[in-house]
C-alpha cells in the first residue's frame, strides 16, 4: 500500500477569558441579535498569553493523545498569522516551550487556511520517508489585531490553538488527498495593511494596523472556493460527496458555513459547527473543531472527514481524511496555561489605547 500520514493525536487550548456579545454591546454600537443573526457567534476567547504558549499546550495535549512525547517529534509546523514575532519564528518559541529539541521547526502563514496547508506539508514530509512524527498546530492571538472602532470586524475574531500529530501509515486510514490554492490578485480584500516591511518607516497609522475586510467579497469567494476545493479533493481521493461522514469547515461565519454546505449538497447533520463558542480563530478553527468533534463522538473509525478553509491571500485549502481505528486519546496531558492576571476588558485596554476608544467608551 502507499505510505501516507494518519492523525494519531489531537488537542486544543482555548484561553479562559471570554468576550461575549453582551460584553461587546458595552463597547461598540452593536447587539447580541445583530451579531448572532449575521455571524452565528455568541462569544470568543481573549488570550492573556502569546500564541506560542497556546500552541505549546495544544501540542502537549495532542502528543499525549498519540502516546508520544516532545522528544519523539522530528518536525513541528506552526500555522499562524498572528505569531509572537517574525524573528525568531513562533515555531522556534513553541519548540522551546515543548523542549522538542529533535524537531525541525518552521512557521507557515496561509492565514485561515494555514492548518490545512500545514497538514498537506506534513503529510508529504512523511510520504518522503524523511520524518516520522510531525506536529501540526494552528495558533492565533488575533485580538492583538482588532480595531474595536470597526464594528464590522471586531465581533468576528478570537484567540486559540489546536494541534494534531501525524504518523506514517500504509492505509487504509490517513490523509487521502488535498487541494490547495491562492489568488493573490485579491489579497487586499482581507488584510492587515501595515504589518511588515512594506511602506515607509515612520509613525504607525493605527487605521492601517488592524484587520481590514471587504465582507461581501470575502463571503462570495469563500463559499465558491471552499465548495470547489472540497469537491476537487474528494475527486482526487476517488470519493464522492455521498461518502462524506463529517465536514469540518473553517469557522468564519455561520452564513458562509451554511452556504458552503448547501453548495456541496451536504446535510447540516454532517457539518460540524462550533463558531458560536469561539468565533473565527483563523488557523486554529479546524483543529479545535476536530478535537471537539472527537470528544463528542461525531467521528467513528473509518469515517471520511473533510476539512475545508479559506483565508487572507486569498487562500483556500481542503483535505480528505479516512479516520483510523482510534477515536479516543491514549493519554492526557496535565500541562495548563498560567491563570490570567487580568479580566477581559483589561486585556483589551491596549487595543483601545492604540486604535482609539469606540464611541461607547469615549
Amino acid at each position: 500500500m502507499t505510505l501516507t500520514a494518519e492523525i494519531t493525536g489531537w488537542g486544543k487550548c482555548m484561553p479562559p477569558n471570554v468576550l461575549s456579545n453582551h460584553d461587546l454591546e458595552q463597547i461598540v454600537d452593536t447587539s447580541d441579535e445583530w451579531i448572532t443573526t449575521r455571524t452565528g457567534i455568541k462569544e470568543r476567547r481573549i488570550s492573556h498569553v502569546e500564541a506560542s504558549e497556546l500552541a505549546a499546550v495544544a501540542c502537549h495535549r495532542a502528543l499525549a493523545a498519540a502516546g508520544k512525547t516532545p522528544e519523539d517529534v522530528d518536525l513541528l509546523l506552526v500555522a499562524t498569522c498572528s505569531g509572537d514575532s517574525i524573528i525568531p519564528s513562533t515555531a522556534s518559541v513553541v519548540q522551546k516551550h515543548l523542549q522538542a529539541w529533535n524537531a525541525a521547526a518552521m512557521d507557515l502563514n496561509a492565514a485561515c487556511s494555514g492548518f490545512v496547508y500545514g497538514l498537506e506539508v506534513g503529510t508529504n514530509m512523511i510520504k518522503s520517508g524523511a520524518y516520522k512524527t510531525v506536529l501540526v498546530v494552528g495558533t492565533e492571538k488575533l485580538h492583538h489585531l482588532i480595531d474595536f472602532t470597526d464594528r464590522t470586524t471586531c465581533v468576528l475574531f478570537g484567540d486559540g490553538a489546536g494541534a494534531v500529530v501525524l504518523e506514517p501509515t500504509e492505509g487504509p486510514a490517513g490523509v487521502l488527498a488535498s487541494d490547495l490554492g491562492m489568488d493573490g490578485s485579491v489579497g487586499h480584500i482581507l488584510e492587515v495593511p501595515v504589518d511588515g516591511t512594506a511602506g515607509d518607516r515612520g509613525p504607525i497609522d493605527p487605521r492601517l494596523s488592524g484587520i481590514s475586510m471587504e465582507g461581501q467579497e470575502v463571503f462570495r469567494r469563500a463559499v465558491t472556493k471552499m465548495g470547489e476545493s472540497s469537491a476537487l479533493a474528494l475527486e482526487k481521493a476517488g470519493l464522492s460527496l455521498e461518502d462524506v461522514d463529517l465536514l469540518i469547515p473553517h469557522q468564519a461565519n455561520i452564513r458562509i458555513i451554511d452556504a458552503t454546505a448547501r453548495r456541496l449538497g451536504v446535510d447540516e447533520s454532517k457539518v460540524y459547527v462550533n463558531i458560536h463558542s469561539y468565533g473565527n480563530t483563523s488557523a486554529a478553527t479546524i483543529p479545535v473543531a476536530l478535537t471537539e468533534a472527537l470528544e463528542e463522538g461525531r467521528i467513528q473509525p473509518g469515517d471520511i472527514v473533510v476539512f475545508t478553509a479559506f483565508g487572507g491571500g486569498l487562500t483556500w485549502a481542503s483535505s480528505v481524511v479516512r479516520w483510523g481505528d482510534r477515536v479516543t486519546p491514549l493519554g492526557e496531558s496535565d500541562v495548563e496555561l498560567p491563570p490570567p492576571d487580568r479580566d477581559t476588558m483589561e486585556l483589551l485596554q491596549p487595543n483601545f489605547d492604540f486604535f482609539g476608544r469606540p464611541e461607547k467608551q469615549a
